[in-house]
């Protein structure tokens, strides 16, 4: 029957290359007495074989006499050498004559024959005889050549010292492997070892499975424009295929072609498993599942599940400086400071400090000039009250630990970056039916359904990269579920506007996928590794997913004016305001001063001469006229005069009478024209000091 089934092997061409045989005893051991026609349909196959000595002379009689008796009977037989089962038949007739010859006359039972059987030792023509020791009869590896077979080592079931002809040495060190001492044949006369599966040739290439409609081009791309086939596939995937060739080729060659497949990447594993195709080369996630029905590499690049969502940074980062504190914060500590300044301004004005004293607005202005001024330490103002000095030194320690914690909370917020998002997590989005988006080719949409528990009619197929922000932009998802490597992508080119969380779930990786039990598996998952230690496929993530220009590291890290314009334009609006402010009394106190020369009118000077004499005004305090001189009855007073507050520090009582015959003056103690002079005098009640 063995004999059979080799012939019919090789008429299928199964014991060609790359085909490996192995026979076991219960064949093998029939090699001697088998006919030297059917042993060639053997050759290359390897096998084990009882081992027997073949040197000592006991064998070597019997070997001679058992030739000449087959010979006699079976002359046209061409192999006569004894076999395993004659030399055990020899053996077994050896025990009972040894165990007969034992036994006594009276003593001549079935059971002491049995005992005796079982007490035998010696050496025979099969080997040892001994019933008693448990020691494994030794095998010797046999590689059928030719007509014949040649012996290559040994191996017992002795699990300490397999390859030792005598069995085991229970102090040696345990070895279950070592490389054949004898040169193998394989079979087809292949120089290497054998896959055991049909390797592809030139006339039958390995037939690859390409997804022809992945989402994200960067890991495939079919370009039909093209000719030829090795640069009509591009991307990541492809790349890494071609750099696992040329480590193959280094043992073997690997002839292929691609074939490029529309539809689900379920459907693609489906393909190899009905062998329609040999392999999958492409981002193919790992799952137990499709592992199941084909097999994987090593994966190339790790698979997780993330929600890729719009960052709602941009809006708020101007008004990042009000985030250290909270609402309520804010409210709490402007009120503080307002109690502060007027705990502060009761106690000092009730102790007669000058600098709290004067017109309602001077006391306001200066209490609310010391308060914040207290909150960059600046305050200059002379403390008179004991009291007054315990307050301001707690509200100092307050202000000191409230502009640390600020500051420091602050330049966090600055420096690391912080995103805000409006969307939480899938029970947010679940709760408030949000449609979602994701690749509908791959698992994730069966996975949001049957694990997630998302409804289908929530769920949106999205077919390219290129999709998702126009989807985003419409309003048309709220958020997408993209695998691990697709987000990376997404957020390299689109960081400004999104952001991904943490994976959600772990998967197996993205790897190639192959038929159960190809060998090709195990050597692409080799090079996989090989590759990776060696940084290539770093350098090919590098290549195909490059950040964009406005998402470098360098940019992110600066700070820019998007950062602090609202503070600009307070202060502007501010300065501006104040600006504004002045300039209306100014004007206002320009008019008073013109309406009080009574040399002068309005409407018969021109919009120049009213400009130059605002300045004068402006610069003197009083208006001059080009062809006149300025008269100097009264010095200009100093710039520090004009702003400082003690001016109105004075007490009422202390203040000078107005004179009834002061003459007119502005308010910014102006001085007057030589023409002014013989003016007679008029009482001008605002130019009174308060």
């Amino acid at each position: 029957m063995a004999t059979q089934l080799f012939q019919e092997a090789r008429r299928m061409d199964f014991m060609g290359k790359d085909s490996a045989w192995i026979i076991t005893d219960s064949i093998s051991s029939f090699l001697d007495s088998m006919d030297t026609s059917f042993i060639s349909y053997m050759e290359g196959a390897l096998g084990i074989k009882s081992y027997y000595s073949k040197s000592n002379r006991p064998f070597q009689e019997f070997s001679a006499q058992f030739q000449k008796n087959f010979k006699s009977e079976y002359p046209e037989e061409d192999n006569a050498q004894p076999g395993i089962h004659a030399l055990r038949a020899y053996d077994s007739i050896a025990v009972i004559t040894r165990a007969l010859e034992r036994l006594a006359d009276d003593t001549n039972t079935p059971k002491m024959l049995l005992k005796n059987i079982l007490l035998s030792d010696f050496s025979g023509l099969s080997g040892t005889i001994n019933f008693s020791n448990s020691n494994s009869l030794p095998f010797i590896i046999i590689n059928i050549v030719g007509k014949g077979y040649r012996e290559l080592d040994f191996w017992t079931q002795d699990l300490d010292n397999p390859f030792s002809r005598e069995g085991g040495d229970k102090n040696s060190g345990r070895n279950t492997t070592r490389i054949l001492e004898g040169p193998v044949i394989w079979p087809g006369y292949l120089k290497r070892v054998p896959k055991g599966w049909e390797m592809p040739t030139d006339p039958k290439p390995l037939k690859i499975g390409i997804p022809a409609n992945g989402t994200f081009k960067n890991f495939v791309e079919v370009g039909e424009a093209q000719i030829e086939p090795e640069k009509k596939y591009t991307g990541f995937c492809i790349d890494i295929f071609h750099e696992v060739l040329k480590i193959l080729e280094q043992n073997y060659s690997l002839p292929y072609e691609f074939h490029p497949v529309v539809g689900t990447y379920d459907e693609l594993v489906d393909c190899v498993y009905n062998k329609t195709y040999d392999a999958v080369v492409g981002d193919v996630t790992i799952l137990a599942t499709r592992s199941k029905k084909v097999e994987f590499t090593v994966p190339y690049a790790e698979s997780g599940l993330v929600i890729v969502q719009v960052t709602s940074e941009e809006p708020h980062k101007a008004w990042m400086f009000l985030k250290p504190f909270t609402r309520k914060m804010w409210v709490t500590t402007g009120a503080l400071l307002v109690y502060t300044m007027f705990i502060v301004w009761a106690m000092e004005y009730q102790s007669n400090n000058p600098a709290f004293r004067g017109p309602w607005r001077s006391q306001l202005g200066t209490a609310l000039w010391f308060t914040f001024s207290s909150l960059f330490f600046a305050h200059r103002e002379t403390i008179r009250s004991n009291i007054t000095r315990v307050v301001i030194v707690v509200w100092l320690f307050v202000v000191f630990i409230l502009t640390s914690s600020y500051t420091a909370s602050l330049s966090s917020m600055l420096t690391v970056r912080r995103l805000d998002s409006n969307v939480m997590d899938i029970e947010w989005l679940k709760a408030t039916r949000s449609v979602v988006g994701c690749n509908g080719a791959s698992f994730v949409r069966k996975f949001l359904e049957n694990v997630t528990k998302f409804e289908a009619a929530d769920i949106k197929n999205i077919s390219s990269q290129y999709q998702y922000p126009g989807e985003f932009h419409s309003g048309n998802i709220s958020a997408a579920f993209l695998e691990l490597p697709y987000a990376k992508i997404f957020t390299s080119q689109f960081c400004k506007n999104y952001t991904a969380g943490q994976p959600l779930n772990r998967f197996g990786g993205l790897g190639f996928a192959f038929q159960k039990g190809s060998p090709l598996a195990a050597d692409f998952s080799e090079a996989i590794l090989t590759l990776s230690e060696k940084g290539r496929i770093k350098e090919l993530e590098d290549k195909w997913f490059p950040r964009s220009a406005e998402c470098s590291t360098t940019e992110t890290d600066e700070l820019s004016l998007r950062n602090f314009w609202a503070l600009y334009l307070l202060c502007g609006a501010t300065s501006t305001l104040c600006f504004l402010l002045f300039l209306r009394r100014l004007l206002i106190e320009f008019k008073r001063h013109q309406a009080s020369r009574s040399d002068a009118s309005p409407s018969d000077e021109s919009v120049w001469m009213k400009t130059v004499q605002l300045v004068h005004f402006f610069h003197h305090g009083h208006t001059e006229i080009p062809d006149e001189r300025p008269s100097n009855l009264s010095p200009c007073p100093a710039g520090d005069e004009w702003s400082s507050p003690r001016l109105s520090l004075e007490s009422p009582s202390d203040a000078p009478e107005p004179s009834e015959a002061s003459p007119p003056t502005a308010t910014m103690n102006s001085r007057v024209n030589a023409s002014d002079v013989l003016e007679p005098p008029e009482t001008s009640p605002h130019n009174h000091v308060p």
